[in-house]
Parts: structure tokens; sequence; C-alpha cells
């Protein structure tokens, strides 16, 4: 089976994203992988990706076919462009003729082979995996992970795989469409990126799986029902079967906050996170400054505001009149916005600098 392994991300996560592909191709040498990035190198990578043997194609968000390319990416913060763009690639990939394609979040890392959870791709259209495996007895728990989960979505879409099968297609070309017009972080409209939209598969696409074993997208979101051991062996085991693959989600504080709560003295994970920590050291490459993202930033070199954003989504007008938001200096989007605030728009602007992400 010809197998394509995908992750998206930008420069900043380059270095997880690095972790992660060592990890697939240790496990899957024959598996096709491909990194999907959504910015523009601050020095020449691309080379490095490819004849260090990280991975087997590049595919640049310039390469993508998307209409009104430059507005459409404004639109959307770091987190809903990075997420976005599977669905727009998910299509393509299945149009070169792979047998199946397994996308993995670039902050993941594989502990063993996956093909005992792909193989289910012989007789399944789509493969995801749930936040939580079981119900909580616990009230903060439920708090936490369960209610987190029905505003974020039942699924964890860090990681997903799917056919080269009819039913699948249809599955990618839907899922294309929503994630280009509606991959936005909206919890109180029912938005949160790609994922919430995956509630909707095993009704749309009822041949679909969900992956049930408690190795596989291991997280903080599940620690409490899910308990890691080192075998004489070796083997890295949660609830006694093979982990498959961690997520390492949020790396700092707020990761290490949420490990805490419910790792408690479970003294293995946080081996895996000292782990984990040193080997995205080792892959970090130093020309990448910190929180570097290309398209973070208007023209002269200033933060675009997620306000900036949030309000050129909102207006169409503003879209009209500035086709390339990113442009500085005179007539351009950002000097309108120096100069033509009005008190709504303002409130517009201050309650999405107040926004914080889940």
């Amino acid at each position: 089976m010809k197998t394509l392994c995908f992750s998206s991300f930008t420069f900043s996560y380059a270095n997880r994203a690095h972790v992660l592909f060592d990890s697939v191709r240790r496990f899957h040498p024959d598996w096709h992988i491909v990194a999907l990035i959504t910015d523009r190198p601050p020095l020449v990578y691309e080379d490095k990706l490819v004849s260090d043997g990280v991975v087997d194609d590049v595919v640049w968000f310039d390469d993508l076919p998307i209409e009104n390319r430059m507005p459409w990416l404004f639109k959307h913060d770091i987190v809903e462009i990075s997420t976005a763009v599977k669905g727009v690639y998910l299509p393509i990939a299945l149009n070169e003729g792979w047998d199946r394609i397994v996308y993995l979040d670039p902050d993941t890392c594989l502990f063993n082979s996956l093909s005992p959870v792909v193989d289910a791709l012989s007789d399944s259209d789509i493969l995801l995996t749930p936040h939580q495996l079981s119900p909580s007895n616990e009230r903060l728990t439920i708090i936490d992970n369960e209610i987190t989960s029905l505003k974020t979505g039942i699924y964890n879409l860090g990681f997903f795989a799917i056919s080269n099968r009819p039913e699948a297609r249809r599955f990618a070309d839907w899922w294309k469409v929503r994630c280009t017009e509606f991959c936005i972080d909206d919890i109180p409209n029912g938005l949160f990126v790609d994922q919430r939209w995956c509630d909707h598969v095993p009704v749309f696409f009822p041949n679909m799986k969900i992956v049930r074993e408690p190795g596989c997208n291991v997280a903080s979101w599940n620690l409490n029902e899910r308990k890691v051991s080192f075998g004489l062996d070796g083997d890295i085991l949660v609830n006694g079967t093979p982990l498959r693959f961690w997520h390492f989600t949020k790396l700092g504080p707020v990761g290490d906050i949420m490990t805490k709560k419910y790792a408690l003295d479970n003294f293995q994970v946080y081996e895996l996170w000292r782990w984990y920590r040193a080997a995205v050291t080792r892959a970090t490459n130093s020309a990448i400054p910190r929180g570097y993202w290309h398209f973070g930033n208007y023209h002269d070199g200033r933060k675009i505001l997620k306000g900036h954003r949030i309000l050129y989504r909102m207006r169409k007008d503003l879209q009209n009149a500035f086709l390339d938001p990113y442009s500085s200096g005179a007539g351009t989007f950002q000097e309108w916005l120096e100069i033509a605030v009005d008190e709504g728009t303002q409130k517009i602007l201050d309650m999405a600098e107040g926004f914080v992400p889940v």
C-alpha cells in the first residue's frame, strides 16, 4: 500500500516537525513524507529538509491552488491557517494516487509502528481518534476535558487517516470546502478550526472507524484515563498496550501545568516529556528566530494583531478595498487602521485582542 504521511506547520514548529518526521522515518521507512509549510523561510531551509532525508517533499503555501491567496491567508491567524491548509492539500494528495493518507500534527511523535492502526483502512474510509475514550466521574476532569471537547471537537485532528476510495474522496472534498471558508477559532459560534467539523463525520460518512487504542494520541486531555509504564524490554506501554504516538501539545508552562495535574505520580510521563524537550532542542535551528512566522507581520515588519485579521475577515468592503492587506504605506489597510477606525471598529479590535485561545 502506497502511503503518504504529512504534517502542516510554520517555521516556529520546524524543530517539533523534525522530531516527528524522524520518528515516522524510523518506523515507516517506506512511507512518503511531506512537509506542508505555510511560511517563507528566513534562510534556505527546504534543501536541508529534503537533503537530510527528513522528508521526501515540501509543499509550500505558495504552491497551493487557492483563489485570492493573500487575502484568504490574512483572514487567519497562525493556528487557523495551519489547520485550514490541511483541508486544501488533502484532495491534492489523493489525486496523486496514494492508497492511504496519514496526517500527524508536528508536535506528535511515534513510539511504535502505526501499521496496526492504519491497516483498518482496508475496510474503513476514515480513521479518527477521540479526545477521551471513557467518561470521568471526577467533576474537575469533566470540566477540563469532557466539556472542553464539547467546545473544541470530540475528535482530535492531530491525527487522521483516510483511504483513497470514493467515500473518503467525498469526505476530502467536503472538508476542503469547510476548511476554506470556516476554519476559524470562534467557539461561541460553534467553530474551532478544522476540528469541530469532524464531529459530523460518523453521520455524514459512516464507513469510518474510531480508533480506541489507548496508546494513540496520548495527551494532557486524556492522561486521567491512561497509565504509562515502561516494560522490562524497554517498551513504553499505555494501559498495558503499546504507546503508538504521543501528542506533546503546548510545550511550555501551559502544557506542564496540565500534565502535572493529571499525570500526578505517573513519573514515566515526565520522563517522556524530558526526552521530548531534549529532542526538540537538538532539532532547533538557531537561524530561525523564536516564534518566527513570515506572514505574521506587515511588509514594514510591524506585527499583525488578531483583531486586524478578524476585522478584515468580517468586512467585505475592506477586502474589496485592500486586495493586498499585508502592504504598508499610503493607501493600505495598515494605514486605514491607523487613521480611519471608528468607535464600533475599535470595539471589535479590543474584543479580539482580549481573546484567549484554548
